[in-house]
C-alpha cells in the first residue's frame, strides 16, 4: 500500500490553502488544492481522496452547493467532507452543513492540533479501508482459481472414470468365477459413487460461479418423482419408497435440477434413516402458488447438526471415514431450489423421524438466461 493518499482542499483564499498544506504536509500524502467549487469537481473526476477540506464561503459555488453535488455522485459519495468556516455558530448553520453531507465543522481561525488531529483520523480510516479492498480482491481471486481448480478436476475425472466402469462392466462377460464378478461388481459401485461425487463438485463449481443455467418448463412433478423413485427401487440394493400425491402438481420446473435435488434427499434418506424402514415421498400441491415435496425417513439428526445442516461440508464424522460422499449434498439441495426462487427446511425429533420438505414456487420469476432473476 504505497500509493500516495490525497486530500482535497477547497477554499478561494490562496494564503489559507497554502497555511493548510504546509500544516498537513507529510510523506506519502498530496494534497490537492482548489480555488473554487468547480475546479474541485475537475479534481475529483480523475482523482480518489480520502477527506475533502471544503470552506463555506465561496462566490459562484459555496460549500454547501459543492457537498450536494459531491453527495449526489455515485464515485464520490463515500468521501467524508468537514466544512471550514469564519460563520457564526449558529445552530441552523451548522444543520444545513451536516444535511449537505459534512461530518465536522471546523471553525476559522483554524485550530492547528484538532485539524491535524481530524485528518489523521480520516487518512487511518482510508488506509484500512484500501487495505481491506486489497484482501478482498485477492480473496475473490484465490476463490475464482479455486472454482476453476474444482471445475478442471471434476471435468477431467470423467474420462478415467468411464474406462474403469466400462472395464468393470466387462469383466464379468470374460471370466464366470465368483471371485471376478464379485470385484468387478464392487468396482462398479465405487466407480458410481465417485461419478455421484464428481458431479457434485462440478454443482458446487456451477453454483459459485453463477453460471448454473435453468432450462424449465412446464411439468408434471408427480412424473419426475415416480421416475426417480423407479431408480433407487430399480438398484442394485433395491429402496423401499412409499409415494403419496394430492392437489395439482404441476409447475415451472427444470426436471433435471429438481431430480437431483430429489435424489440427494432420497439418498440421504436411505444412508441416514432407521434401518428397514420406507421413505416417504409426498406432494402436495393444494396451495394456489406452491408445490411442497416433503421426502421423510425413520430416525433422528443429532441436535446440534441441525443449524448448519444446509452449509457445504457438515457431513457427519462417521461418513466422512466411510468415504460416502463429500457433505455436499443438502448445500446443493439449497443452492438448486433457491435458483427457482423455493425454500428447503428440516424437520427432525426421535419419536416423528426426519423430513426434509421442499416449497418451490409453481410459477418462479426467471431472467431471459434461464437463471434466477
Amino acid at each position: 500500500m504505497t500509493d500516495p493518499i490525497k486530500l482535497l482542499v477547497v477554499d478561494d483564499v490562496v494564503q489559507n490553502l497554502t497555511a493548510i498544506e504546509a500544516l498537513l504536509a507529510r510523506p506519502n500524502l498530496v494534497i490537492l488544492r482548489a480555488a473554487s467549487g468547480a475546479e474541485a469537481l475537475e479534481l475529483l473526476l480523475v482523482n480518489d481522496v480520502a477527506l475533502a477540506l471544503i470552506d463555506v464561503q465561496m462566490p459562484y459555488m459555496d460549500g454547501f452547493e459543492l457537498a450536494e453535488l459531491i453527495r449526489g455522485s455515485e464515485r464520490t459519495r463515500a468521501i467524508p467532507l468537514i466544512f471550514l468556516t469564519a460563520a457564526t455558530r449558529e445552530p441552523s448553520y451548522s444543520f444545513r452543513g451536516y444535511e449537505a453531507g459534512a461530518v465536522d465543522f471546523l471553525f476559522k481561525p483554524l485550530d492547528p492540533k484538532a485539524l491535524v488531529s481530524k485528518v489523521n483520523v480520516f487518512v487511518e480510516l482510508y488506509q484500512q479501508r484500501r487495505q481491506l479492498s486489497a484482501q478482498l480482491a485477492e480473496l475473490q481471486h484465490a476463490l475464482h482459481l479455486n472454482d476453476l481448480f474444482i471445475a478442471v478436476l471434476g471435468h477431467d475425472l470423467r474420462t478415467p472414470l468411464s474406462v474403469v466402469m466400462n472395464g468393470a462392466m466387462l469383466l464379468p462377460l470374460m471370466s464366470d468365477q465368483p471371485k471376478v464378478v464379485a470385484t468387478a461388481t464392487r468396482i462398479c459401485s465405487s466407480a458410481r459413487r465417485m461419478t455421484q461425487m464428481v458431479d457434485q463438485l462440478l454443482d458446487l463449481a456451477r453454483l459459485r460461479s453463477g453460471s448454473m443455467q435453468l432450462r424449465t418448463g412446464n411439468h408434471n412433478y408427480g412424473e419426475i418423482c415416480a421416475a426417480l423413485a423407479d431408480e433407487f427401487q430399480g438398484a442394485d440394493k433395491p429402496a423401499h419408497i412409499v409415494m403419496c400425491s394430492v392437489g395439482d402438481v404441476y409447475g415451472i420446473v427444470d426436471p433435471g435440477i429438481f431430480s437431483q435435488v430429489l435424489s440427494n434427499l432420497i439418498s440421504n434418506a436411505l444412508t441416514h434413516g432407521a434401518p428397514g424402514q420406507p421413505v416417504g415421498l409426498s406432494l402436495d400441491g393444494s396451495a394456489r402458488d406452491t408445490i411442497a415435496v416433503s421426502v421423510s425417513s425413520g430416525g433422528a439428526i443429532p441436535a446440534q447438526f441441525l443449524p448448519r445442516i444446509f452449509e457445504p461440508f457438515q457431513q457427519g464424522s462417521e461418513s466422512r471415514k466411510a468415504g460416502t460422499g463429500l457433505g455436499l449434498g443438502l448445500y446443493t439441495v439449497s443452492m438448486f431450489v433457491r435458483a427457482h426462487g423455493g425454500q428447503v427446511a428440516v424437520l427432525s425429533n426421535e419419536p416423528e423421524g426426519t423430513v426434509f420438505t421442499v416449497t418451490m414456487p409453481r410459477h418462479p420469476a426467471l431472467n431471459q438466461g434461464g437463471t434466477r432473476a
